[in-house]
């Protein structure tokens, strides 16, 4: 039975496997969202024009000359709608490249619904504003360095009070390093803390995401000043509170 809910989320899967587009619709309509498909990137595309969606399920390899890095590339370039990307491809190159174009996950071929429904819910859920009193303190608002990051309403504002948009990744990844300013993370903490699982072994997604955000945040992402590397360890936030 589908859950309760003021306001169903609305789910774009783009895969050219027509047994795959229908068995994500079907189980994610018994999960109570609103599905729709493309089979193509001019499919996604016309989709995306005509209708606002909480999140992409969008796989590598497609037809038409183009993939399904190409359309992420494309989508972040526009927008810092969830992007979740299903594959074949397994290997640890290819998530990293995964991450380096703004995907938020990735779930190789073939996969479980329910491992699916589960990420992909927990991308849903931090992405949600944290309702507060209207009398309660700002104890959700982190600032260093001149950057005000509200966790409350998921927003990131440079010193001059410029919204920057990030990805969920990004902004969870740096809520971390936020509260743990002036504290050396190791990758592992980094990915748990952020993904909620274990780094499999010689996995550098997480270098990839912080190279993402560094272009962000830092003036010179080459020469990074407030997120930088301890070889050998982690990385940490210089920036004080």
């Amino acid at each position: 039975m589908a859950p309760d809910q003021q306001r169903r989320e609305h789910l774009l899967v783009v895969d050219d496997d027509p047994r795959i587009r229908q068995m994500l619709t079907r189980y994610f309509e018994d999960e109570g969202y609103v599905v729709r498909t493309a089979s193509s990137g001019s499919e996604m595309r016309a989709s995306l024009q005509q209708e606002s969606f909480d999140i992409i399920l969008l796989d590598w390899v497609l037809p038409g000359g183009e993939d399904g890095l190409d359309l992420a590339r494309e989508i972040r370039g526009q927008s810092d709608i969830p992007i979740m990307m299903l594959t074949g491809r397994d290997d640890v190159v290819d998530r990293i490249v995964g991450i380096e174009v703004g995907a938020d996950d990735y779930i190789a071929k073939p996969f479980h619904l329910r491992e699916v429904h589960a990420r992909l819910k927990s991308i849903l859920r931090r992405r949600q504003p944290v309702a507060k009193a209207p009398d309660s303190e700002p104890d959700d608002v982190l600032r260093f360095e001149g950057w005000h990051l509200d966790i409350g309403k998921r927003q990131l504002l440079s010193a001059q009070k410029s919204e920057i948009e990030l990805t969920t990744g990004e902004f969870d990844m740096l809520v971390v390093f936020a509260r743990h300013a002036g504290r050396v993370l190791s990758r592992e903490f980094l990915m748990e803390a952020t993904r909620g699982r274990n780094l499999e072994v010689y996995d550098r997604t997480i270098d990839a995401q912080i190279a993402r955000l560094r272009k962000k945040i830092e003036l010179d992402p080459t020469h990074p000043q407030l997120i930088k590397s301890i070889r050998g360890v982690g990385y940490v936030l210089t920036a004080k509170r």
